[in-house]
């Protein structure tokens, strides 16, 4: 009897034999291709990236960390090295094929991925059992976002985090301050020139409470 190997057509084989040669890369591409401005860039951030925009966390206060268009979880990974047991790290993406993805290849009881978009975070939130965030995590690119979805989205960012926690942005443009600036007490700015393309790094701080 023929396999199902050797009856597949030579073309359906270089597909399958690229999709595992390129792993996240091309599932990362594919997603650029479908969404470009809500992506943003066609190559995931650096490891120098991933960590200077980590190195402000205060792990021990964090409970919940969220990020915004995570990809392929070039973030996920570092972020749940780094949490304590007990936290939760909650992602939200409006590309399906980035959370089934993510969902497949995270197997950590404190990983949560859910499909949606960033401009109803607060109501994700409430859904998962908490009522803030500690921490959250954007990479999407405010400047182009379609409509007013950046200034919503920032706005809807600044009501989920918590007195002392902070909203971590990494950018292209130095205007993503301009759509935190209203929503946070004081921002951090940083730059990073070790990520294709090199990249602003900013940490909107929301003041503790009396």
């Amino acid at each position: 009897m023929t396999s199902s190997v050797a009856k597949q057509h030579p073309i359906e084989r270089l597909k399958q034999r690229a999709k595992r040669l390129l792993g996240p890369w091309g599932v990362f591409f594919k997603g650029f291709v479908k969404h470009p401005v809500m992506v943003g860039s066609i190559i995931p951030s650096s490891s120098r990236t991933v960590n200077k925009m980590l190195s402000k966390v205060d792990w021990e206060e964090c409970d919940l960390f969220v990020e915004y268009g995570p990809g392929v979880g070039t973030f996920c990974q570092p972020v749940l090295d780094q949490m304590k047991p007990g936290a939760t790290l909650l992602v939200i993406d409006l590309n399906p094929d980035f959370i089934a993805f993510l969902q497949k290849n995270i197997r950590d009881s404190r990983f949560v991925a859910v499909h949606g978009s960033a401009a109803d975070v607060n109501s994700i939130i409430q859904e998962a059992g908490f009522e803030h965030a500690d921490y959250i995590l954007s990479g999407l690119p405010f400047s182009t976002l379609p409509d007013d979805l950046g200034t919503t989205i920032a706005a809807e960012t600044g009501k989920a985090i918590r007195p002392g926690g902070a909203f971590l942005v990494y950018q292209f443009r130095k205007r993503a301050r301009d759509f935190m600036a209203p929503h946070f007490d004081f921002i951090d700015h940083g730059f990073e020139w070790w990520n294709i393309l090199p990249c602003h790094l900013f940490w909107g701080w929301k003041r503790q409470s009396d």
